[in-house]
């Protein structure tokens, strides 16, 4: 593999070689090259990096892991290099190591260079090199290394620099009237640093000046929340004042974009689907009022396949005993709030009061759900209560939310749901609602006979789907090498996420051809190194399920691709993790509800690309002596059953 080395610290710690992605190793290794491109070329001290990797009570062979980590780096960026060689790309001076790297190669010189140029100035082309620069943030500072503990200082100073570039991005926006240009990237800081004030602050500034003034209500509601909470204390005077005039309808920028109204119903009707699919919903009556809340996120214009789902929809909605709530569950990355979004537009017609939308982050990289009274009292504000009138109590809330769905006829759309603890005060009662709800796992609790909740479960697509979606996202290059497409759609297995990645990684390097991605994929051996670069969002979306599992459901997880074949029986895993059948069928049972499938015989399988993800989870964290026990008890048990 030839090429310039790059790295990118803005987000997860990455490199490539080129167009091909570098394995960076352990987390220490991952560790030592994060605080290397945090310092972006300037000296690292082997006493910082043990203070890194040891925070307390290094061992004392600490200095030669140390230089052993650095040495496994340098072969990484040189392959090739013999062992002892000191390398042109990580250099030692003394007892200080650093990166010969510039600014073509490392995404934070990048950023500082495009603030630089801003400049703190308020004109358009301001405004485009903020935008520029803070789209080169994909998460905080070193990301993926961050889950223990407090983060490192030198991670949190580059954060900081993100913040004030937010900061003057969002002022430099609103006296340019461009605020929908840098309000993506000012909602992804702000959801990084929720405690963060002046940041907030500006959020609230630039949703009022976007037409979002029911939804800078709700995070002011959150943001006050959270100081309360979690320091004790009240918003401060920016935030209060950025409050009063939302209250005021005082916001810089405000109105500026056309078509944007002010109050709770600011978003414009839904546009009407297109697709066959539109056929199964005829007739559908226009809306009868002029300003309903249009909440609903864009339908996706790759979709594809489903259609069987969209039917049995259909069909449930046409019957006598309409559901209430239509909960669509399935494994990370198949696609439930693609359809939840499709159905919804799909259905927009028959609920003339408007659509209602909140992403409950069930499961996400934050790791924390969205209480109900948050999505309550977001809900209320777009119904038109005033947030003096919202009662402070859950069941109150829930009361009054009722009340005012009995006399509408809405569309809810509960994303990325946990639990029922977390949706059962947001279903309507009374009238002529609907709700659709997106789970990872089924969520049990919510049907109440047959005018409750019905689920809608959601597999991978099948070959003749899947190639019809990767055709639709790739055009006229899928019809050059129908071989290539065979080889990704047989590689991704179904899942949608996959596909698309696989399309937006290849649509997003013209050099990049198809032949090449498959070969990748083929080459890798069902590794999800086989995705390239995006490898790493694979790994993000499986993660926020695998975080949420017990630490014996998470173990067993890891053991589960030791088994020689596809599928297992519940003895079998019993047998890998050391378990009492009954202990192993509970703990099944808890990873069949996002990362088994369970065909109907009483055995369990794994998606193959879930699979890739347990194995490399399970090298990372598990001693090899465990796992090679757990390979000889399985065999035990298959020698025993025959």
């Amino acid at each position: 593999m030839t090429g310039p080395l790059s790295f990118a610290v803005l987000g997860p710690v990455r490199a490539w070689r080129g167009r091909s992605e570098i394995d960076l190793g352990t987390r220490q290794q991952r560790l030592v090259l994060a605080l290397l491109l945090a310092r972006a070329g300037g000296a690292v001290s082997v006493t910082e990096l043990v203070d890194l990797l040891w925070p307390s009570e290094p061992p004392p062979s600490a200095v030669n892991v140390v230089h052993r980590h650095v040495g496994m780096l340098r072969r990484r960026f040189e392959p090739g290099l013999p062992t002892r060689a000191a390398g042109s790309v990580l250099i030692r001076d003394g007892a200080e190591y650093r990166l010969r790297i510039d600014e073509a190669s490392l995404d934070l010189l990048r950023f500082r260079r495009l603030v630089a140029r801003a400049g703190g100035g308020t004109g358009e082309p301001a405004v485009e090199l903020y935008r520029e620069a803070l789209a080169l943030w994909r998460d905080r500072c070193a990301s993926d290394l961050r889950a223990d503990g407090p983060a490192h200082p030198e991670f949190v100073a580059v954060d900081g620099e993100r913040a004030a570039a937010v900061r003057a991005a969002t002022d430099a926006a609103l006296r340019a009237g461009r605020v929908h240009a840098v309000l993506p990237a000012i909602r992804l800081a702000a959801e990084h640093e929720p405690l963060d004030e002046a940041l907030r602050a500006r959020l609230l500034l630039a949703l009022a000046a976007d037409g979002r003034r029911a939804e800078a209500l709700a995070a002011y509601a959150d943001v006050e929340r959270r100081l309360a909470d979690e320091l004790g204390i009240r918003p401060g005077a920016d935030l209060r004042a950025a409050r009063d005039s939302l209250l005021d309808h005082d916001v810089p920028g405000d109105g500026s974009r056309p078509g944007r109204g002010v109050g709770p119903a600011v978003l414009g009707p839904a546009a009407a689907p297109g697709g066959a699919e539109a056929d199964l919903w005829p007739d559908l009556p226009q809306p009868a009022r002029a300003e309903p809340p249009a909440q609903l996120p864009a339908d996706h214009p790759y979709f594809a396949g489903r259609r069987g789902v969209v039917a049995a929809a259909a069909e449930l909605l046409a019957g006598d005993r309409k559901p209430t709530a239509l909960v669509i569950d399935g494994m990370p990355g198949v696609g439930k709030t693609t359809l939840a979004v499709r159905l919804a537009h799909l259905l927009a017609g028959r609920y003339p009061d408007g659509q209602l939308h909140a992403d409950l982050r069930g499961f996400d990289s934050g790791g924390t759900a969205m209480p109900p009274t948050e999505a309550l009292r977001g809900f209320l504000w777009s119904l038109g209560v005033a947030p003096a009138a919202i009662p402070a109590e859950p069941h109150a809330q829930a009361g009054l939310y009722r009340s005012l769905l009995a006399e509408r006829r809405m569309l809810i759309l509960l994303d990325n749901c946990r639990d029922w603890d977390q949706v059962r005060h947001l279903l309507p009662g009374a009238g002529g609602s609907l709700v659709i709800a997106t789970s990872r796992r089924l969520v049990t609790g919510v049907g109440g006979g047959p005018a409750g909740a019905h689920p809608l479960h959601l597999d991978p697509l099948t070959d003749t789907e899947a190639r019809e979606l990767l055709t639709r996202w790739l055009g006229d290059a899928a019809a050059v090498d129908p071989a290539a497409v065979d080889e990704i759609v047989a590689r991704c297995c179904g899942l949608p996420l996959a596909l698309a990645l696989v399309a937006t990684r290849t649509l997003g390097r013209p050099g990049l051809t198809l032949h090449a991605v498959a070969g990748e994929l083929a080459g890798a051996d069902g590794r999800l190194a086989g995705f390239g670069d995006a490898h790493a969002d694979l790994e993000k979306a499986f993660s926020w399920s695998y975080r949420a599992l017990t630490p014996e459901a998470a173990r067993l997880f890891r053991l589960l691709p030791l088994h020689p074949t596809g599928e297992l029986s519940t003895e079998a895993a019993a047998a890998l993790g050391g378990l009492s059948p009954r202990v192993a069928r509970g703990l099944l049972a808890e990873l069949g509800a996002q990362l088994l499938i369970q065909p109907g015989d009483g055995r369990w399988r794994m998606h193959d690309l879930l699979r890739a993800y347990a194995v490399e989870l399970g090298e990372e964290h598990d001693d090899p002596a465990e796992r090679a026990a757990a390979v000889e008890r399985v065999h035990d048990q298959h020698r025993l059953s025959a």
